[in-house]
């Protein structure tokens, strides 16, 4: 028996039909059951009748030590490249602990889900297999590195599977990291396949769809509603996680989304002008400056912290309205600043975009070389300022204009 079929285990009186599920513990055969829910039944004393086969066939790498492997289902369907860094889409319950543990890896996550056969073939290559919070810069320049092999390997999409709660970060890096010719999609789960109410299904399936599709953007693809029956592609450097649990939890700050994935119909929409497959040569710049950090200013905040920065090389600062901080803090940025840290002010705000022309604090800020950070995510500035500051000859200057979709124009002079 192999992981994907569907079977019968029997033990002791009781029966449990499903789909066999991969396991980290080998004393335990875990199923899938109709309902949703998963079981773990002790692989002691236990009979198994196989019902059906998993249809999907599985071609190991030639060489064992190699992290590609490939899942062929039909010579004639686009190759979609799927890259794992853990997260709650690569967990399983661990019948031991009781506990999610993130240990699937990508043949696993494929077995697992036999609804992808028919839809593409698969190249599968691990990066990390981590919780989303044990992200870190260093692993974002292993990823671009990968997804940039994949690309120049030929395959027709990316899809990454990554942990939601750091996704929007790692999202925005490989923006600036990577010009794409083909559609990078990322996904994720925010209730493990364990549950229910798992998201995994529909958000991998929609995936696979906006993979093949024509948008050779960085996206982040994640359900819309609390139903199974859309998911919404997201343009990293303006995506939010919005919510801790909800499967809707993601939104695009300051419009719609990109696109929309039909699940029922597998159909792909787009609402905006976006870079189209093939339209752009594949290059990378994965160079980052780590000495880099993000700052929220709160009423009554000691102002040692920023004297702390004193040897970074850049900060980020998420001000109050339209990106403000206490006026007693101005000589101190002003100090950082004449010993050539960086600093870029954004806000804190959901909507609207940082103007320092409105009131005195603001013109004071600009007056000692504050950067504007227009309407971008202060998770994105970060990012955008790590890669700026490794890879422009004027930071300043790229801080204010839009590489990747971060900035929005104003549609009106007040917003």
């Amino acid at each position: 028996m192999n992981p994907g079929d569907h079977v019968r285990v029997s033990q002791n009186g009781s029966s449990y039909e499903g789909i066999l599920l991969p396991s980290t513990n080998d004393q335990y055969l875990i199923l899938k059951l109709s309902g949703g829910y998963n079981v773990g039944v002790s692989s002691k004393g236990a009979s198994v009748e196989i019902i059906s086969p998993n249809s999907a066939q599985f071609s190991p790498p030639e060489n064992k030590s190699d992290d590609v492997s490939n899942i062929i289902f039909d010579k004639n369907l686009p190759t979609i490249s799927l890259i794992t860094t853990g997260g709650t889409i690569a967990s399983t319950i661990d019948y031991r602990t009781g506990a999610v543990t993130s240990q699937f890896d990508v043949t696993d996550i494929l077995r697992s889900i036999p609804d992808l056969s028919g839809l593409a073939n698969y190249r599968g290559k691990i990066v990390a297999n981590i919780l989303s919070e044990n992200m870190t810069p260093s692993i974002w320049q292993d990823l671009a590195k990968a997804i940039f092999e994949e690309i120049e390997a030929g395959v027709d999409g990316i899809i990454v599977m990554h942990g939601t709660d750091t996704m929007q970060y790692t999202a925005a890096a490989i923006s600036f990291m990577i010009c794409t010719p083909v559609p990078i999609i990322f996904t994720g789960s925010q209730r493990s396949s364990d549950r229910p109410s798992s998201d995994n299904l529909v958000n991998v399936i929609c995936a696979v769809e906006a993979a093949k599709s024509t948008c050779a953007e960085v996206l982040i693809c994640m359900h819309s509603n609390d139903s199974d029956n859309h998911c919404s592609l997201h343009q990293a450097t303006r995506a939010r996680k919005n919510h801790t649990s909800k499967r809707s939890a993601f939104a695009t700050i300051g419009n719609l989304p990109l696109g929309e994935v039909n699940y029922d119909t597998r159909s792909v929409t787009y609402r905006r002008d976006h870079h189209k497959r093939g339209e752009l040569k594949s290059s990378l710049k994965p160079d980052l400056d780590f000495n880099v950090e993000l700052i929220k200013y709160t009423p009554g905040m000691d102002s040692k912290l920023l004297d702390a920065c004193s040897e970074k090389s850049g900060i980020v600062i998420e001000g109050t309205g339209l990106g403000h901080i206490h006026t007693d803090f101005i000589p101190h940025l002003s100090s950082l600043i004449k010993n050539g840290t960086h600093v870029v002010m954004t806000s804190q705000c959901i909507e609207g975009r940082v103007c320092s022309r409105v009131y005195d604090t603001g013109r004071d800020l600009l007056d000692i070389g504050v950067i504007e950070g227009g309407d971008m995510l202060p998770g994105t500035a970060k990012v955008k300022l790590m890669w700026a500051l490794a890879n422009t000859d004027d930071p300043s200057k790229s801080m204010q204009i839009s590489l990747a979709g971060e900035i929005t124009e104003p549609s009106r002079p007040w917003d």
